[in-house]
């Protein structure tokens, strides 16, 4: 295990992370990326890339990617720094980041909106009782520690 490799992830496993979080990041930004779009890009590009190769790329089975070319191409494909993909780089792309952040707030919100209205009606005691346990389940245990709680 290098030292930028996150603790219990094999090379394989930690760029199919990389590359599924610049996927989600894409989505998130309004562009859905299909294999036939990743594949004409990498053509055009001249490092061409099988479906094969790309479903064990993402799923982070088989042999790790080492080919430098492929990965500075699918790094400009999703517009984030080479280093990022080739060199083992873990800190997220200050983008990639940003839409995470975005995604887990929506998230959140998302199930707090359905909850809220599918609890309507139930008496205030059984609503606090229900969000004990979910503040409960939502602590980390780094924040028990410290003594915080989630917002």
């Amino acid at each position: 295990m290098t030292a930028t490799e996150p603790e219990g992830l094999s090379p394989s496993a930690d760029l199919a992370r990389k590359i599924n979080l610049l996927m989600d990041t894409a989505e998130a930004e309004g562009r859905k990326v299909a294999f036939k779009d990743v594949a004409a890009a990498m053509d055009t590009a001249g490092t061409p890339l099988s479906r094969a190769r790309w479903h064990y790329m993402r799923a982070g089975t088989g042999p790790v990617v080492k080919k430098a070319e492929l990965l500075k191409n699918l790094a400009k494909f999703f517009g984030v720094n080479e280093g990022y993909l080739l060199d083992g780089d873990d800190e997220l792309p200050e983008r990639v980041e940003a839409q995470m952040e975005l995604l887990t707030t929506m998230r959140e919100k998302k199930v707090r909106n359905f909850a809220a209205r599918q609890l309507d009606g139930l008496s205030p005691e059984a609503l606090r009782q229900i969000r004990d346990l979910i503040d409960a389940r939502l602590t980390t245990p780094a924040q028990e520690s410290e003594g915080l709680d989630r917002d």
